[in-house]
């Protein structure tokens, strides 16, 4: 059995201040086990220990370094099984889901070493016959890593593996609620051969760490997956101390389908693909604009098929649907779907919790008041809106009408609405009859309100570098 418990310079500890915190099973209610639960003070000796590191693996050959990550991918693969499992309990999601999710974190360790070894420079042809330019990449330095609980194997791995096969160290924090997993992961890349202090978790009060670790000079950039409205506060944060930041925040994604469609398909992958997670997805298809020539179909199919899915324990082989992650999010969720009501849709199907547990029954609503404020909020569960459209440039305004910007969907067979629509929406990843945009391989970011920056892909890994110029003369 791995410890559960901080990992800082090399050793596993506890919190400096003694304090913990327990670990509940969104399904059950019950005390899975109890963590460190620390604060600055425990960042502040990670960082140190970080900072020291980096003298060292800033010169590691990118081919070791690439060797550990692999290594790690390997040992993820190996467990799976153990991993998945403590992911469920501290989760909910099902176990299938937890299984994959996990090979998609083994494949980014994967991915990245082999991309360690590709941080490319260039040469520039100069103007002038005795000068000589050239352009490296150099690791920017120690890295905080604050990650969601949503995704606690996916979110944490991008960011951890890009980061250390750019060369830079790491002080990481991931989710009070989901720890379990990313203590996991720790004792993947320990077993692969990661030297002391090059990677330091801490676990605890979010708005120390986050601030230790946005006042420390040491501290050169963070990367943050989480909400808006915290995103935001770490840039007033890092505006008066000049730290770089990565966000990966919120969405709101609409879900465009004409009328050319195979209905019943893309109604069937529609249900599986929204409550996966039980909605906890920030690239999860929200808003589904309907064209109006099928929408009774569609929304009848959609809801045959949401009814039919099995909710229950992660742990039971047939459960479809977990719960929500906390009673603070099924009571968001709920009051969404009460606003909802008031503001005169029809609840199609679900619409109420089931006990015990964190609970809500997947639920599709025909959105019949089209000035309803519901559908522009970030829901975060499992709840679908269903709203009808008529024309190209209507379903357009609307789509856009959102400070979000993460991702967009089209569902259409006809390839000039397909080009026409995904260059006019105002999203960073457009899905064309696809429901999984993003890859290990590709750049995954959003627009607007939705972030800074992109992780995964070759793009990943240089977001943790530094771009030299250095220019002889006198040749």
């Amino acid at each position: 059995m791995y410890m559960k418990k901080q990992y800082i310079n090399g050793k596993y500890c506890d919190a400096v201040n003694g304090g913990v915190w327990n670990v509940i099973n969104p399904a059950t209610e019950e005390i899975i086990t109890t963590v460190p639960f620390g604060d600055d003070q425990d960042c502040l000796l990670a960082i140190d220990a970080a900072t020291h590191a980096f003298t060292t693996w800033k010169k590691i050959s990118p081919w070791t370094r690439a060797d550990i990550l692999r290594k790690a991918a390997d040992n993820i693969r190996k467990n799976i099984s153990l991993f998945a499992e403590d992911m469920v309990m501290e989760s909910g999601k099902p176990l299938a889901e937890a299984k994959g999710e996990l090979t998609v974190a083994a494949n980014l360790f994967e991915w990245y070493a082999e991309e360690a070894k590709r941080g490319y420079g260039k040469v520039i042809p100069s103007s002038r016959t005795d000068k000589r330019m050239q352009v490296i990449y150099q690791p920017m330095g120690v890295i905080g890593v604050i990650t969601a609980w949503n995704f606690p194997a996916y979110n944490p791995a991008r960011a951890w593996a890009a980061a250390l096969a750019a060369g830079c160290t790491l002080v990481v924090k991931v989710s009070e609620f989901t720890p379990l997993t990313g203590m996991n992961l720790i004792a993947a890349l320990i077993e692969a051969g990661l030297p002391a202090g090059v990677i330091n978790l801490v676990h605890g009060d979010a708005a120390k760490i986050g601030a230790a670790m946005l006042n420390h000079s040491a501290v050169k950039k963070i990367s943050f997956t989480g909400s808006t409205r915290v995103g935001k506060i770490l840039m007033d944060g890092a505006s008066k101390t000049n730290t770089k930041l990565a966000l990966e925040l919120g969405g709101n994604a609409p879900v465009i389908i004409l009328d050319d469609v195979d209905i019943e398909h893309v109604a069937k992958t529609a249900a599986t693909t929204k409550f996966r997670n039980c909605g906890q997805v920030c690239i999860s298809p929200q808003r589904f604009y309907v064209h109006e020539k099928i929408f009774e179909e569609f929304s009848a199919l959609v809801a045959n098929y949401a009814a039919a899915l099995t909710v229950g324990n992660g742990l039971d082989s047939e459960t479809r649907l977990g719960p929500l992650i906390n009673k603070t999010q099924q009571q968001h969720v709920l009051q969404i779907i009460e606003q909802a009501k008031e503001e005169k849709n029809n609840i199609i199907t679900g619409g109420t919790a089931q006990h015990p547990g964190n609970f809500v029954l997947p639920t599709v609503i025909e959105v019949t008041n089209k000035q309803s404020e519901f559908i522009h909020k970030e829901i975060f569960g499992p709840v679908m809106p269903l709203i009808p459209f008529s024309t190209i440039e209507e379903v357009i305004t609307l789509a856009n009408q959102t400070p979000y910007g993460l991702s967009a969907y089209i569902w259409t067979n006809n390839i000039n609405h397909a080009i026409y629509l995904s260059e006019a929406l105002e999203f960073g990843m457009v899905g064309i009859n696809e429901w999984a945009p993003h890859a290990t391989e590709a750049p995954f970011g959003g627009w607007k309100q939705s972030g800074i920056g992109h992780e995964s892909g070759s793009e990943g890994m240089m977001e943790y570098m530094e771009k030299k110029l250095i220019a002889i003369g006198g040749l």
